[in-house]
């Protein structure tokens, strides 16, 4: 079985065989938001995928073939090509498939949505130990979140539009909000234009087909911190 619900696969079990013809191969894991970025991005073009997911504390042997960091998300084209890490996926993605552009073609407002993306690069790792701190201390992790969460808000009123990329959603938009669905725990409210993006994107039909429920987010997350080789399974 393959597919966004099936089951991981560990160390020591078979590599997949030969995809369904046409079929563009995602190696996933489920409640990862790296993956999420590709995912959302073949959601939105409407491209046909078969999803394997893969045990990242167990991962099997043969995956190292397809990217050797060990990491996902990683593509596998029809003709056997593979290209990994998620922005580089997504970019892929949107030049070499047919259907709506995700991705300016100016050159100008291609470099903005790359330097927002710079921007926001600070929240993953941020949110993360947040994450992992949740029910002690954070107050010095959240005012440092707060402190990016201001910097991507000054985008939005200086754009004056609903998304990063403009009146549209876009690329940039798909590459930031895998880790702002997670933000049940913080207070936005000093970003009230980060607010209104975020309820702009629980609309958008890619990102409603993706979400996942925060108590089983919470059920994943609280099994990986204790390494758990179940965790990439939770609620299967």
């Amino acid at each position: 079985k393959s597919g966004g619900s099936a089951r991981s696969l560990g160390k020591g079990e078979c590599a997949p065989g030969t995809g369904p013809e046409g079929l563009t191969r995602v190696y996933s894991v489920r409640f990862c938001p790296f993956t999420k970025r590709t995912l959302l991005v073949l959601n939105a073009k409407g491209i046909r995928r078969q999803v394997i997911n893969i045990n990242l504390k167990n991962k099997p042997e043969w995956f190292f073939q397809k990217n050797p960091s060990g990491l996902v998300p990683a593509l596998e084209n029809s003709q056997g090509q593979l290209i990994y890490e998620s922005a580089i996926t997504c970019e892929y993605l949107d030049e070499a498939y047919p259907g709506k552009k995700l991705l300016p073609d100016d050159p100008y407002e291609k470099a903005c949505q790359k330097m927002v993306f710079e921007l926001s690069s600070k929240v993953p790792p941020l949110l993360l130990s947040f994450l992992r701190k949740l029910n002690k201390d954070c107050s010095g992790l959240k005012a440092e979140l707060g402190k990016r969460f201001s910097k991507l808000e000054e985008v939005l009123t200086k754009k004056k539009t609903t998304y990063f990329g403009g009146s549209s959603l876009s690329m940039i938009d798909y590459l930031i909000w895998p880790w702002f669905e997670r933000l049940e725990a913080l207070d936005l409210a000093h970003t009230p234009k980060l607010k209104l993006w975020m309820a702009a994107m629980m609309k958008d039909l890619a990102v409603i087909a993706l979400l996942i429920e925060p108590r089983t987010l919470q059920g994943f997350f609280d099994l990986y911190l204790q390494s758990s080789l179940e965790a990439c399974d939770y609620g299967l």
